[in-house]
């Protein structure tokens, strides 16, 4: 099989050793890059990677083709998290409900401006490492969401699937792990005043709601101008929050870990 084609047209009748050789080129990076969020370190990422493209190959007999490689690959990948990290100590046994996420007094972060320059590129690199320390701090229950949709790029549908959940659960959980990851970051931003909400709390929090449904779909949320400066300052950080957790997404595969599970796959 040519090395451009698309895994996603691997179908059951494909040999094994062709099929994962396949999802390891083209799925290798995602997958690698989901690892290292959910793992914390390297070491443990690739191991997980090994594991989930090993676990693949094993059992390419059992795939039906009624979803697509990828989504099936990643439901490996989702249980093996599961199976390397059990419950951690303390994690809550139920989601939060959302808090005030819109602060009605106090400072709010100083977003930079500049129009040349892409928005995540202006942030202090210490905003970005507590983003990444908030998404590896996270309860496993948010933080598989958080990194399927947002970082590997997956819809909230084929979260759901790979989870077996539903998907107003999936949602749920993605909109609370958002907002947390979001306050991290905004803690190390520079902060200007702002005068009180414009609005009812009530106005805001729907708002919020419409703001986490354009994000779940991957569509742009139109603010108007008179929109309160507080409600702005917080969409605004949830995008610089999306688009660097997407960038994150974009990793490359070791090439000693490439170069070992092809050796298995061939061997076997």
């Amino acid at each position: 099989m040519s090395a451009n084609t698309d895994a996603n047209s691997l179908t059951p009748a494909t040999p094994a050793n062709e099929a994962i050789a396949q999802l390891v080129e083209q799925e290798g990076g995602r997958l690698y890059s989901l690892a290292l969020r959910f793992c914390g370190n390297a070491t443990e990422a690739e191991d997980l990677v090994q594991e989930t493209f090993l676990q693949a190959f094993k059992h390419w007999k059992r795939f039906r083709g009624d979803a697509k490689p990828s989504t099936w690959l990643y439901q490996i990948a989702s249980r093996a998290c599961q199976r390397m990290h059990r419950k951690r100590s303390g994690e809550p046994e139920r989601v939060q409900s959302l808090s005030q996420p819109i602060s009605m007094d106090g400072p709010v972060p100083d977003l930079p401006g500049d129009q040349n320059q892409p928005l995540d590129a202006q942030l202090p690199q210490e905003a970005r490492q507590e983003l990444e320390k908030a998404i590896a701090a996270l309860p496993t229950l948010f933080r598989m969401p958080l990194v399927l949709k947002e970082i590997v790029g997956f819809s909230v549908k084929e979260v759901a699937t790979m989870l077996g959940l539903k998907e107003a659960t999936v949602k749920t959980r993605l909109h609370r792990a958002r907002l947390i990851v979001r306050d991290a970051m905004s803690e190390v931003l520079p902060k200007r005043s702002a005068p009180p909400p414009e609005y009812a709390k009530q106005v805001c929090m729907d708002l919020l709601a419409a703001k986490q449904d354009s994000l779940d779909r991957g569509v742009e949320f139109p603010m108007p101008d008179d929109f309160c400066e507080r409600c702005r300052a917080v969409f605004t950080s949830m995008d610089l929050a999306s688009d660097i957790c997407h960038r994150l997404g974009a990793g490359e595969l070791p090439e000693q870990l490439r170069q070992m599970i092809h050796e298995h796959i061939q061997a076997d």
